[in-house]
């Protein structure tokens, strides 16, 4: 009997000695799924049902579908036909919540400038299918590029707007397809250096796997650039655009913008008109 017990005893010691290894060997596993899941779940915050449509301007637009798997949706809002800037349009790379229905103002005060206005959704954001992704948000900003050539704009007169995270994807745009200006409105350096900042106690940089590395490509894009950004952006620091703008080639442009993050658009009309109008001219 005394024998059986210390078997059984040996064997239950046996088994948890088997649980701790394995404990140890999934823990550090299930630590990173969990950093993966919170980095996605903080980059990407997409929803699905559009706000309004984009007949809430009063004016002609074109609602479109484009690329396959997945399909991507987007609002076509030409230019006046006696406009002498009817040959520009801006394709708009927004940022990372919401939809194109939530930036109506945006394309409101882009169109009295006389360019036509592309605004599209990332794959997973609005009515466009799919799971965001940083190479899926590059490919989708490529097909939306794609559709105006198709539409019989020449991509030299192309102008890719990037607010905030889009301005990530812009950039990457401004290297693989030819464009006439880019534009980073309230844009950070790098997902790495921005979640260095917002989250200091976590290993960013060395976990990070989305990057969205603006600063680092703007060496070599060889466009006019103008980069919109306020000392008072409480998502997105000043220095940020800063730098920047710092590693940006000649010729560019730095404006100044007033307000909080959000609000360049809706609380400062002219102060944003004034800047974009100034970019324009000089191209």
């Amino acid at each position: 009997m005394l024998r059986v017990s210390v078997l059984i005893m040996a064997h239950g010691t046996s088994k948890n000695r088997i649980k701790n290894v394995v404990g140890v060997l999934l823990a550090p596993v299930a630590l990173y799924m969990l950093f993966r899941w919170f980095e996605h779940q903080q980059v990407y915050q997409p929803s699905a049902a559009l706000e309004a449509s984009g007949d809430v301007l009063r004016r002609p637009f074109e609602d479109v579908y484009f690329q396959d798997r997945p399909r991507l949706n987007g609002w076509f809002f030409p230019a006046n036909t006696n406009s002498p800037r009817a040959h520009l349009a801006v394709l708009i790379c927004h940022g990372n919540a919401g939809n194109i229905s939530h930036r109506l103002d945006l394309y409101q005060l882009l169109l009295a400038t006389g360019v036509n206005v592309f605004a599209f959704d990332y794959r997973g954001y609005g009515r466009s299918e799919g799971r965001p992704s940083e190479g899926g948000t590059y490919q989708d900003a490529e097909s939306a590029h794609s559709w105006l050539l198709t539409r019989g704009f020449a991509g030299t007169n192309i102008i890719a707007l990037g607010e905030s995270l889009g301005g990530g994807v812009a950039s990457e745009l401004a290297l693989r397809q030819p464009l006439d200006g880019l534009v980073l409105q309230s844009t950070f350096t790098s997902i790495p250096d921005i979640g260095t900042e917002l989250f200091p106690w976590l290993p960013v940089r060395i976990m990070a796997t989305i990057k969205y590395d603006t600063r680092s490509k703007l060496p070599k894009i060889k466009i006019p650039v103008l980069v919109m950004h306020g000392p008072k952006d409480s998502v997105i620091p000043f220095h940020h655009a800063q730098r920047n703008f710092a590693a940006a080639n000649e010729p560019k442009l730095f404006w100044k913008l007033e307000g909080d993050h959000n609000d360049p658009v809706t609380n400062e009309r002219a102060n944003y008109l004034t800047g974009f109008e100034r970019f324009l001219m000089s191209l």
